[in-house]
């Protein structure tokens, strides 16, 4: 597993890897700033264009938000991360898979890719079942707040190791070939899921994690299945 996250890692110099992480972290940031904005409008509805302080006198709040901006921003991306993850394995996992396979596996035949509508689908449902989760999980996180980032870790680590692998898998397994494949796997899957989902609560470092992820989970299910697709698992460099 941590060979398999090493093998990523060797490879960020890769130009596909990098204009996929370039790509990701302007999605990722545009979804953070137009959160930023939505929330200091709904604030602006309510609260009084100025606050008076003693001995300091009248202070715009729009100034102490603009301030204040940057480390809500920060502390958004915590919070946003496994969402953004989620919607990265649709819109980019294709990509990394390829330059993964281009690079270590290259025996391996062209992988059909799924059409628009199917990775919608996937995505769209799977990032559904993921908000309504943490959701749910909210109220653990209240009543057990000392054991909260371990649920979070361990609850996001289990869907987010269950989507990438199914993901990376249905290139090659097809969907019913990739259930089959995940269900085999089960425990290894949600343990790398965990340990994914630990620097994803990890400000900055969390920008680099889902291509990361996403090239990890290609060279574990390589290692896994690959002796089902007939090919060398791995070819020198």
């Amino acid at each position: 597993m941590f060979d398999d996250f090493a093998k990523a890692l060797g490879q960020l110099g890769d130009s596909r890897f990098q204009s996929v992480l370039f790509k990701g972290i302007g999605l990722t940031l545009a979804l953070l700033v137009g959160i930023y904005i939505a929330f200091v409008w709904v604030l602006g509805l309510f609260l009084p264009d100025t606050v008076t302080l003693p001995f300091v006198g009248d202070i715009g709040l729009g100034l102490v938000l603009s301030i204040g901006s940057f480390f809500v921003m920060i502390g958004l991306s915590v919070f946003l991360m496994v969402p953004v993850a989620s919607a990265f394995t649709g819109f980019f996992l294709d990509e990394v898979a390829e330059a993964v396979e281009d690079k270590h596996y290259p025996d391996l035949p062209p992988a059909p890719r799924q059409s628009f509508a199917d990775m919608m689908r996937d995505t769209m449902g799977f990032l559904g079942v993921l908000i309504a989760a943490n959701i749910i999980a909210l109220v653990l996180y209240m009543l057990l707040n000392i054991a909260a980032p371990l649920i979070f870790w361990a609850l996001n680590g289990f869907l987010l190791g269950r989507e990438y692998f199914q993901m990376v898998a249905i290139r090659r397994l097809g969907r019913e070939g990739a259930k089959a494949a995940r269900a085999r796997h089960a425990p290894k899957i949600w343990l790398a899921g965990a340990l994914m989902a630990v620097p994803l609560s990890i400000p900055l470092v969390n920008l680099l994690i889902p291509m990361l992820g996403a090239a990890t989970f290609t060279h574990m299910f390589m290692r896994l299945e690959g002796d089902q697709l007939q090919f060398p698992k791995d070819t020198p460099l």
